[in-house]
């Protein structure tokens, strides 16, 4: 469990395309073996250590006729940013995939210092 000081949560949220691969014919959509992408996501402002982070698909476009197959998370997780991974596999065509995400985490504070009295902060 990940405890944070109440004064310095901070929340970001967002939305994404992962990608959209039905107009080049790209590899989702093409539906051949194991596929993965990888999407990189940048918070709006750094958190003091990373955050939780949860990832949920908000739209898909799958092709009729073939096996609906999704795993989406979230991987490399920092301060910073993470990677929004969406994989499929088998014969399954996905033309298009967005997802929301949403980090909790603690915050930076202009009063944190480090004890050679250095600020912490960005």
């Amino acid at each position: 469990m990940k405890r944070l000081h109440s004064h310095r949560i901070g929340i970001d949220q967002g939305s994404a395309i992962i990608f959209s691969d039905f107009e080049e014919d790209g590899p989702m959509w093409r539906g051949q073996g194991d596929r993965e992408v990888r999407r990189s996501i940048r918070f709006e402002e750094a958190f003091a250590s990373p955050p939780a982070v949860q990832a949920v698909l908000e739209m898909w476009d799958f092709a009729e006729g073939t096996n609906l197959r999704a795993h989406i998370r979230v991987d490399s997780i920092t301060r910073e940013g993470f990677q929004l991974v969406f994989r499929t596999w088998g014969d399954t065509r996905v033309a298009r995939a967005r997802a929301s995400w949403l980090a909790i985490g603690e915050l930076t504070d202009p009063d944190d210092w480090t004890v050679d009295g250095g600020e912490t902060g960005d």
